[in-house]
């Protein structure tokens, strides 16, 4: 997380690559969502395969709640997400800067179903997983 927390800080002011951008928040939030959902596997005596699951949920749901992070930026005001400055304001590449509103909605999305489908690859029923998961995207704030 410290080594997502320095590329996010050389990126300012820099054009990242969508593989750039999405390397900088697998090591943010994606790796602080993945040992999370680790840590609470192992707690629960999850198989291999299930643990594999959730890393795969983790980086996906962490890269997902990014792209929504930086729809909301683009599309709502400081006021109504309560935050500012935004990562755009600061000179740094977003998804939405990368792709563009629409191409960053379908992204997010993909992502959404990529992380339900790694629950299932794992052999994981989780209704809350998979609800968290579709919220990161649906969120208005």
């Amino acid at each position: 997380m410290v080594g997502g927390q320095f590329l996010d800080l050389l990126g300012e002011d820099q054009e990242l690559s969508a593989p750039e951008l999405d390397d900088l928040h697998r090591r943010k939030t994606g790796a602080l969502l993945r040992a999370s959902l680790r840590m609470g596997g192992i707690a629960a005596g999850a198989t291999t395969r299930q643990l594999e699951g959730l890393d795969r949920y983790g980086e996906a749901v962490g890269l997902a709640f990014q792209v929504a992070d930086d729809l909301l930026d683009a599309t709502s005001s400081a006021q109504e997400l309560g935050k500012r400055p935004s990562d755009a304001a600061l000179g740094k590449s977003t998804y939405v800067s990368v792709f563009g509103i629409q191409e960053a909605g379908r992204r997010a999305q993909g992502l959404v179903a990529d992380a339900v489908g790694a629950l299932e690859g794992g052999g994981l029923s989780s209704p809350e997983l998979t609800a968290l998961a579709r919220y990161i995207v649906e969120r208005n704030r």
